[in-house]
Formats: structure tokens, sequence, C-alpha cells
């Protein structure tokens, strides 16, 4: 793959044509306000993609007529995806449903599948999803060189997370094979996230969560080694496995391979600092002093029994663990393990998720984020993990098969890293947006469990 890929990196995609696609039937403008967990969201853009294989049974102008047609029926259930987000007159975003439409561009790339270098999503994924100029989501249909397709979308965060943009997209692959009714029907009821009466103030979320208003200014980076760059990489099943086993203990119990794979990634950073900062004498502590772990919870399944889980919409909170960097190097994995089973378990309830509803209606509208992106000069290395593990990669079929490759690619601006990781047929694909001395790092130190994503393992 290497010399294909080295040729593939200055690949140029043209567009053939722009459409706008609106849905099927006829919908009545409405507003729709985004919730109290929507507005932790800063205005961010999510990009995904997927490849195919050449297909031997149906041509690709058929192909891109079909996910086009599906669209437009898909968007009659997912109405918010064809509006527009418009300011209101309290200065928050609120979703104009008014059937603007998707902005749709089909496009030709002169490379083949087998040379796109996928590893690095910045040379590769990046071309093949659409800048989104205009409403909530942009599609992009690209036709390589050896008649292969790649279908990117980028979608505004502030209307969906991953769980409601895999939602969209099994709905749209079950209704391009004609698989109707669709299985899930998204949910909009806002209700469901309506903040108490009276509210109730829990002073613990503002350990978690944040004014934008006091975010310290971004600091200049001036090493390249510490500027954010993507990578994707798989990791076995086995080596899983074994990762679970090292991070479990009799004393504490199993860990969870997210909770697993977590810490480790987060004793690898912090041995990354370590080792940027050695110890000028004896017992003298790492100048930075600690680093911070996130990691994304769903709420859906603590708030919403009754709605079988289609509420579309953000239902996240990311709470975060801080810990000293001697103390991540030097501890076993258990430990760390530990802490970060504990700073998870105190807010993947019900009641947490209540009261950060409660808590950001009393800061309306001034917007909030998680204080984990706000990264003082003494802290050291954060970073969020957000679990891909719903994923529908495997059913993505739009007709033609399964894709070969499917991938979120977040590489958001903020300094902060963030890690996705999602199911790959057993194994793990893993999205990385860190630092690229962090990156190299745990290829050197981490070979045996991080590999990077190849045409071998892609069976391409």
């Amino acid at each position: 793959m290497g010399e294909a890929a080295e040729q593939a990196r200055g690949f140029h995609v043209t567009t053939t044509r722009n459409q706008v696609i609106t849905a099927a039937l006829p919908l009545q403008d409405h507003w729709l306000p985004l919730s109290n967990l929507d507005l932790l969201l800063p205005p961010l853009d999510v990009n995904v993609c997927f490849c195919y294989k050449k297909s031997v049974n149906i041509t690709n102008t058929v192909a891109h007529e079909t996910l086009k047609t599906a669209l437009a029926e898909t968007l009659v259930s997912y109405y918010a995806f064809a509006g527009e987000i418009v300011t209101n007159t309290t200065g928050e975003p609120e979703i104009l449903c008014n059937n603007r439409g998707v902005d749709f561009v089909e496009a030709g790339a002169d490379v083949e599948l087998r040379e796109l270098n996928l590893y690095d999503p910045d040379e590769s994924i990046a071309k093949l999803v659409p800048i989104k100029k205009h409403g909530v989501i942009a599609i992009q249909v690209t036709q390589l060189k050896c008649g292969s397709i790649v279908v990117g979308c980028t979608f505004d965060h502030r209307v969906a997370d991953a769980y409601s943009m895999n939602m969209f997209l099994l709905s749209w692959a079950e209704i391009s094979r004609s698989d109707v009714p669709i299985s899930c029907v998204p949910s909009f009821r806002r209700s469901l996230l309506n903040p108490r009466r009276p509210l109730v103030i829990d002073s613990s979320i503002d350990q978690i969560f944040m004014p934008v208003t006091s975010l310290p200014p971004p600091q200049e980076i001036t090493n390249p080694e510490n500027l954010l760059t993507s990578r994707i990489y798989y990791i076995k099943a086995d080596a899983l496995e074994e990762l679970q086993t090292l991070a479990s203990s009799s004393n504490n119990g199993k860990r969870t391979k997210l909770e697993s794979f977590s810490a480790f990634l987060w004793k690898l950073v912090a041995e990354k600092t370590a080792k940027d900062h050695p110890k000028t004498a004896k017992d003298h502590p790492v100048p930075c002093k600690t680093s911070k772990l996130g990691i994304v919870v769903d709420g859906r399944r603590r708030l919403m029994e009754q709605e079988n889980n289609t509420y579309f919409g953000n239902v996240l909170s990311i709470p975060f663990g801080g810990q000293r960097i001697d103390d991540l190097t030097n501890k076993p994995l258990s430990w760390v393990a530990e802490e970060v089973h504990r700073f998870l378990e105190r807010s993947a309830t019900k009641e947490h998720f209540l009261n950060l509803i409660d808590w950001v209606e009393t800061r309306r509208p001034t917007p909030s984020v998680s204080r984990i992106y706000s990264v003082g000069s003494d802290d050291g290395p954060a970073f969020v993990v957000s679990s891909g593990r719903s994923f529908p990669v495997t059913q993505v079929d739009f007709g033609w098969g399964s894709p070969v490759f499917g991938s979120y690619h977040f590489p958001w601006g903020g300094s902060a890293g963030y890690v996705m990781p999602m199911p790959s047929y057993g194994d793990w694909m893993v999205y990385l947006h860190l630092t690229k001395g962090q990156l190299k790092f745990i290829e050197e130190e981490a070979s045996h469990v991080f590999k990077p994503i190849d045409n071998d393992y892609l069976k391409i």
C-alpha cells in the first residue's frame, strides 16, 4: 500500500453535478427548538464516510439515482435534516423545518480504492466528504477510477449526535433496498428533555461544564509535534480481550472493553508527556500537573425507556477525570481503569442527565461547554473518547453490498484530542485525533495493539 498511497496523496476530486434533494412529500414549515442538551454543542460539523467496491449488479448511474430517490423519501421522516439552523431573537440556534433540502454533490476522483491512504484520513476521507455550506447535512457521492463508490456525509452536530446519524443512515439504506417500513422512526419529542419545575440545582455539574465566556484564550502552538492530526487504526478482538484482562482486577471486578481501552490510551498519553518532561531530580514531579480524559455518555437508555431509544438529537454528557501524570505512568493499568470506571459511574445515571438539563436552563442564553476543552498552561494533555460501538457499518447497504470501510472523521478545532472506536467485523476500528507526537509514540510503544488500517485488513 505504501507506494500506491504516496502516489494517491495528491489525488483530485472533480464535482460533476450539484443538486438539492428535498423531502418527497410536502412538509408544512415549522420551528423545532434545540433541546438544552443540543445547546451544549458548539457549531461543529462531523464527517462520516463509506467505501463500496464496484458492484457487478448495478451501474453507478443507477446507484446515484437510487441514493437520491431514497434520500428524498428518508427526509420525510427525518425532516430536521431538510431544514436549516437559524438564530432566534434570544441569540440561540433553532431549526427552521422548511424543507430547503440537502445539498447533494456528485463527483469523480482520479484514484482507485486500493490507493486511498485511509490510515491518514486528513489526506483521503477529507477529500471525499462535502464541505457543508448550507442546511443541516450535505452529502457527496464520489466515483473512483476503479468504479468503486464513496458516500460521504457532513452534518451539524448541534442537530444530531452519532446515535441519531446512525438511525438516519440505517433508514436511508433500508429505503434504498426497498426494505420498508423503516425499522427506526425518529422521535423529535423535545418535551422528553424539558427542564423540571422547579429547577433542581446540582453544583457538581459546575465541575463538568462551564459557560463558553469562561474559556481561556486558545494557546498558540509553536511545536509541530503538538499539532493535532488524524489517523485510523484497527485493534484485533484478541488484543482487546487482553487489554480487558489487564485492566480488570480481582478486587474491583471486570472492566468493560471501552473502560479498558480508554485507560490504556490515557496511560500511553501520560507516558508520552513524562518522556517529554524527564525528571531533573529524584522524586521531582512531571511539570504538567494532570492529564484529563473524558468519555461521551449517551443518556437515552437512562432517560427514555418509553421511546424505544429513537429520539433524534443530542442526549450526551462528557464526564471526565483528571489524574497526575506520575500516577497514570507509574500505577498499573487496573488502577487507571478503576479511575475511569469511577468518574463514568457518577454520570451514567438518569439523575445526572436531569440535573444537566436543569443546569443548562439556568445559564441560557449563554452557551456552555464541557470543561475538558478548557486547557490551562499548567495542564497536561486532554482528550475525549466517544464510543461509536453502535456504528452500523455492516448495515449501511444501499443495495450493492456492505461497505468495505466506514468511519467517522471529526477533526475539530480545539486543543483537546478526540478518539472514536467503532466496530469492525468483530474487531475495532479506531479514529484517533491526537498530536503528531502522541501518535508517533503510540505507534512506537503500542504497535501490538494499534495497527494502521491497510488494504490487507480491509481485503481490497
